[in-house]
């Protein structure tokens, strides 16, 4: 059956969001707010979007919780531990608001369009005074309103499957040289451990247009580098009859900042088409992290993943292929139930095989509603943790073979600010997304440098300023 189209929201909609901005701004003027995000680079770009809209309705940010007249708990489920936090968070505030009832308590992202978390959640936590999900964020404004205006808690959750497009809504981001950017959202994969298709809907995209119009906005504030957002940026495009796809929306962001980087990438998805404008780009970077979850085709099967590993290895060899020097970085959860000693082998030989510059290593995490969580042979906590430590091991010793072989090599290292390592010195990123220290002047930050290396450490790189390099790329 054919995907039904996302929903757009209309401009009279978007008008009667801003209309309840000002509305807001009239009534608490000088208020203050905090937001605390939970998650992956989707909900803080969700929470960038939160502070735009709160700063247009007067707000201004604290990190003095007390302080706050509004809190915001923007949250994630993708694992149980995050659940918990938050969960313990919102319970910690409850004297608080006995101390300033007036402070609104508001709760939002994926764990809220879960069956059940709303009514859960103000059930629980009696404090808590608006709540509302991923795809009712450009309503925030109009909710939050009917909350002060009548004192009641408010609770708003849309489940439609397509979800929701709002173009133009306002972003407020914490300064720096980079910043994201959503392509699309929802994804239509349903890996069998996983809740995002729940929680975020249906597969949308945005038009090239649109991406290409706030990018150069983006440009505009003097951000350097974009990181473009999407659950599978692979798909983008595909889910309309326009004709659109990632690798030519690519094309049209080529030279649009001097550094373009995106995740996540499905293995599935991965085109040659996709490798080829890589390949030919001056914007994009040569990082791509794609998630291989397990190294063994019976898990890869389990899980739903939909290719084998010889299909994911070929896709590493043609990546390396076109892009010698690129940098790939990579997902892999332990003790997936059924996950036999041989299985977490066969994971453990794909990461010597392959190589990584770092992995983002999980042990399995059961979530409710999803097929993974009512399998038989759920893997006892200890093994889990036993075979999560090995892997960790191992991609550290991979990580400090991929840092040691940049020693001695020129690298164009974008300056983002100071060093958290050593004071008086700056902190930047080679185009693969290594973080190199190095001295240099605090005024250096958002020039694209040329560094030699001359160390390498456990994570980071040290290097220094090579005054033969070419600085071409900063004009």
């Amino acid at each position: 059956m054919a995907q039904r189209p996302p929903i757009e929201v209309t401009q009279e909609e978007l008008k009667r969001q801003r209309a309840c901005m000002a509305q807001v701004k009239d009534s608490a003027a000088g208020g203050k707010y905090k937001i605390v995000t939970y998650g992956c680079q989707m909900n803080a770009h969700d929470s960038e979007t939160l502070a735009g809209m709160l700063t247009e309705m007067g707000y201004e940010p604290t990190e003095d919780v007390a302080l706050a007249d509004v809190v915001l708990f923007n949250t994630c489920c993708i694992r149980d531990n995050a659940e918990r936090r938050v969960a313990g968070n919102i319970s910690a505030l409850s004297a608080l608001k006995r101390e300033r009832p007036g402070m609104i308590l508001g709760v939002c992202g994926c764990m809220t369009q879960q069956e059940g978390a709303p009514e859960s959640l103000l059930r629980r936590f009696p404090h808590v005074d608006l709540v509302f999900g991923t795809h009712n964020l450009f309503r925030f404004p109009e909710l939050l309103l009917e909350v002060l205006q009548s004192g009641r808690r408010v609770t708003e959750i849309d489940r439609d499957e397509r979800g929701r497009i709002a173009d133009g809504l306002p972003v407020r981001r914490e300064g720096g040289v980079t910043g994201y950017l959503n392509i699309m959202f929802g994804c239509n994969n349903f890996c069998s451990y996983c809740i995002v298709p729940y929680v975020r809907g249906r597969e949308r995209s945005r038009t090239i247009a649109q991406v290409v119009r706030e990018a150069e906005e983006m440009a505009k504030s003097g951000l350097k580098e974009i990181m473009l957002l999407g659950q599978n940026v692979n798909s983008f495009g595909l889910d309309g009859e326009s004709g659109e796809n990632f690798p030519l929306l690519l094309r049209a962001l080529d030279g649009v900042v001097p550094r373009i980087r995106f995740m996540t990438s499905h293995p599935k998805d991965l085109s040659d088409a996709l490798i080829e404008e890589m390949a030919r780009s001056h914007s994009v970077c040569p990082q791509f992290h794609l998630p291989v979850q397990s190294g063994s085709d019976r898990i890869l099967m389990e899980m739903n993943r939909r290719y084998t590993r010889a299909h994911y290895l070929e896709r590493v060899n043609a990546l390396r292929s076109a892009i010698p020097q690129v940098g790939l970085t990579t997902d892999i959860i332990a003790g997936f139930p059924g996950e036999t000693e041989q299985d977490f082998e066969d994971t453990l030989s794909l990461v010597r095989q392959v190589r990584y510059d770092a992995a983002f290593t999980f042990i399995y995490s059961p979530r409710q509603g999803t097929r993974a969580a009512a399998m038989d042979g759920q893997i006892a906590e200890a093994v889990k943790h036993e075979r999560l430590d090995r892997l960790i091991k191992l991609q550290e010793s991979s990580t400090r073979e991929q840092l040691d072989s940049c020693v001695g090599s020129v690298q164009d290292v974008l300056v983002e600010g100071p060093s958290r390592r050593r004071q008086g010195e700056i902190s930047g990123r080679t185009g693969r997304g290594m973080t190199v220290n190095f001295a240099g002047a605090p005024d250096w930050v958002g020039r694209i440098v040329p560094v030699r290396i001359t160390a390498s450490g456990a994570n980071t790189l040290r290097g220094e300023y090579d005054k033969s390099g070419n600085e071409e790329m900063n004009k």
